[in-house]
């Protein structure tokens, strides 16, 4: 019988740094996670390297790897040693001008259980993702392993109910959203309250209209590399919510911190009893929901 409750942790960290360091650093962190008790840990988006995004620079792509080499290499080992699953999102090389913003979800033995690709692709001021990105072509997957069935979503996929909605629908007891999202500096203070209002907003609501858990890994930390900017201060404020909403465990806007809640099932199946929104889903009424417009 598969297991009724398990523990998943989000890992909030500063990445601000290179390849080398980071792998290191994310290591030492999944190890303490799993020795908490984690049996399913999740890093933050793009987890190798500082957020180069900042800017449109056709060297940035050196950051990225082929599938199944050095992410892949070092997390496999990890995963089967700890015996848990990892979420490790990365910067995906898939052929010369083919890029995307990954994630592998490795199982406890270092199989791959699944690989998504981010489906949403931004380009908003110092978010130029759409330069580096390919949308995703895999589609919203619920991923077996041998913990739970999980969803992974990546940061930009969050904003979207329909992603969300798929995900649950499939099966999935909980959406892992590995993200980099913060204030540009001058704007913070007139519109930061209300940004980051928004970013917990719309994700505890995936939580309540699907009867699931949440989990949403951020990364903290000013980056600023670029001359004549202000950079992105990432927020950090990584959090695990149940399938009402309800807030499991949160993490402060600028430290590195662990953060561990347990899955139960049974909540979440008395939840979707009480609250029964599937049921009352009036499929044979969403049709337009397909289209760009409704005009």
């Amino acid at each position: 019988m598969p297991k009724r409750k398990y523990k998943i942790a989000v890992v909030q960290l500063n990445l601000n740094d290179i390849a080398e360091n980071n792998l290191k650093k994310c290591i030492s962190w999944v190890k303490d996670a799993a020795n908490k008790g984690a049996e399913v840990i999740l890093l933050p988006e793009l987890y190798s390297s500082h957020y180069f995004c900042q800017s449109e620079d056709v060297d940035n792509f050196a950051l990225a790897e082929p599938l199944y080499s050095t992410s892949f290499i070092a997390f496999s080992e990890l995963a089967k040693e700890l015996g848990v699953v990892i979420i490790v999102p990365f910067f995906e090389k898939r052929m010369a001008g083919i890029y995307h913003n990954s994630a592998y979800i490795i199982d406890t033995d270092g199989t791959e259980a699944g690989l998504y690709r981010k489906m949403h692709i931004p380009d908003d001021p110092h978010f130029y993702e759409k330069f580096y990105f390919t949308p995703g072509d895999l589609g919203f997957q619920a991923i077996e392993t041998k913990k739970g069935t999980i969803g992974t979503l990546i940061c930009w996929d969050q904003w979207y109910p329909e992603a969300a909605r798929i995900t649950a629908l499939k099966g999935a007891e909980v959406l892992f959203y590995p993200t980099a999202i913060g204030w540009h500096p001058k704007e913070k203070e007139q519109y930061g309250e209300n940004q980051y209002g928004a970013w917990m907003n719309v994700m505890k609501g995936h939580a309540v209209a699907n009867g699931v858990f949440v989990a949403a890994a951020n990364r903290i930390g000013l980056e600023q590399y670029i001359d004549g900017t202000d950079g992105i201060q990432f927020w950090g404020a990584s959090f695990i919510a149940g399938p009402q909403g309800e807030i499991l465990a949160q993490a402060s806007h600028d430290q590195e911190e662990i953060l561990i809640a347990e899955v139960d099932l049974d909540l979440q199946e008395n939840v979707r009893q009480n609250w029964p929104f599937f049921r009352d889903r009036r499929i044979d009424a969403f049709g337009d929901i397909t289209k760009r417009a409704i005009d």
